[in-house]
C-alpha cells in the first residue's frame, strides 16, 4: 500500500524512489560542474531499480517535483488519480495548491462511493449512516477541512507547511485502500466459497419475521 511509502532522505540509503515509485537502494554523490568542481551544497542520489537520478540541494529534493510524495493507489479511480497525481507534481512548489487539488479529487472519490460529490460534509455524513468507520470518516474530513481552508484561508495556513500538506496524500490513499482495495479482496476471496456454502451463510444472515 502506498501509504507505507518511505519518504525520500538523504539521510538514508534506501526509501521510495522518485522516480519509478519502489523502494529501492539509492546511491549518492556530491555533483561537478564541467570543470569538474564540485558544486557546493548539491547531492544526487540514483536509483538502483531504474538508474534514474533525483537532485538535491541543502537536504531538500528540487528534482523531480512531488517527491516526497507517494504514488497514488493502484485502484484510485482515473479521474481522482489524474487530480491526485496534479496535486502531487505542485505539492512542494505550493502546499496550499496540493491541498486545494486533494479536496476535488475527494470530491470525485465520493463520486465512485455512490454520493453525491456536490456537498462533502453531506457525502461523509451518508457514509456515516452506512457504517463508515471512524478514522476513516477523520480522514476524510481531515482533506475536506484543510483542502477547503487552502482555498480560503482561516486558522491553518499551508503556505509553508509542507508537512501537513504532504500528510493528506497519505490520507487519501489510506481512504481509497479502506473503501475500494480492501472490499474488492474480500470479495475476490469470498467468491471463492462454494455456491451451496455462500447460501447457507445468506439464510443465516437474513432476518426473519
Amino acid at each position: 500500500m502506498s501509504y507505507g511509502y518511505v519518504v525520500p532522505r538523504l539521510d538514508t540509503d534506501a526509501f521510495n524512489c522518485p522516480n519509478c515509485g519502489a523502494y529501492a537502494q539509492q546511491r549518492q554523490s556530491y555533483t561537478a560542474d564541467d570543470l569538474g568542481t564540485t558544486i557546493r551544497g548539491v547531492r544526487v542520489t540514483w536509483c538502483a531499480r531504474c538508474e534514474n537520478f533525483a537532485l538535491w540541494r541543502e537536504g531538500g529534493m528540487i528534482c523531480p517535483a512531488g517527491s516526497a510524495v507517494p504514488m497514488p493507489e493502484p485502484d484510485m479511480p482515473d479521474d481522482v488519480q489524474s487530480d491526485y497525481l496534479e496535486a502531487r507534481d505542485i505539492a512542494n512548489r505550493s502546499p496550499r495548491g496540493g491541498a486545494a487539488l486533494l479536496r476535488l479529487a475527494m470530491q470525485k472519490l465520493m463520486v465512485a462511493l455512490g454520493e453525491g460529490g456536490k456537498d462533502l460534509n453531506k457525502d461523509i455524513g451518508s457514509l456515516v449512516k452506512k457504517g463508515l468507520p471512524l478514522k476513516i470518516q477523520q480522514a476524510l474530513d481531515a482533506v475536506r477541512v484543510i483542502g477547503n481552508n487552502a482555498v480560503h484561508p482561516g486558522e491553518l495556513d499551508l503556505r509553508d507547511d509542507i508537512a501537513t500538506a504532504n500528510a493528506l496524500f497519505d490520507l487519501l490513499n489510506m481512504i481509497v485502500s479502506v473503501m475500494i482495495t480492501q472490499p474488492k479482496q474480500v470479495e475476490a476471496v469470498y467468491e471463492k466459497i462454494p455456491a451451496g456454502a455462500r447460501e447457507q451463510i445468506e439464510r443465516r444472515d437474513t432476518p426473519t419475521s
